[in-house]
């Protein structure tokens, strides 16, 4: 069974970056599309950004608006989210979820293969 396992989160003040990274154990990560979801206190959870398993694919939200970038690594078994100027209204659970094969774009929340355990990130001054 494939694990994800999340590291990266913490807190910052506006217009700072971070770097999120979601490692896969357990499974061949080249095989597996990974996207990145959020939610904040009493919201939904939000689809933010989207690689394919081949790594040529890639998609966004419009309401990323640039600032977030998502790549892999696959020799690392890793894939990141790069975080740039950081708003407060960033401030949330951030998740990364797997799907064997799959697409870039966003699925039904059920396709998903697995789920990391979420790391927060939290920005205020």
């Amino acid at each position: 069974q494939v694990q994800l396992v999340q590291s990266g989160g913490g807190l910052v003040q506006p217009g700072d970056s971070l770097r999120l990274s979601c490692a896969t154990a357990g499974g061949s990560f080249s095989s597996y599309s990974i996207h990145w979801f959020r939610q904040g206190p009493g919201k939904e959870r939000e689809f933010l950004a989207g690689i394919a398993y081949g790594g040529t694919g890639t998609y966004y939200e419009d309401s990323v608006n640039g600032r977030f970038i998502i790549s892999r690594d696959n020799g690392a078994n890793t894939v990141y989210l790069q975080l740039a100027s950081l708003k407060p209204e960033d401030t949330a659970v951030y998740y990364c979820a797997a799907e064997k094969w799959g697409v870039e774009y966003p699925r039904a929340l059920e396709r998903y293969d697995a789920w990391g355990q979420g790391t927060q990130v939290t920005v205020s001054s």
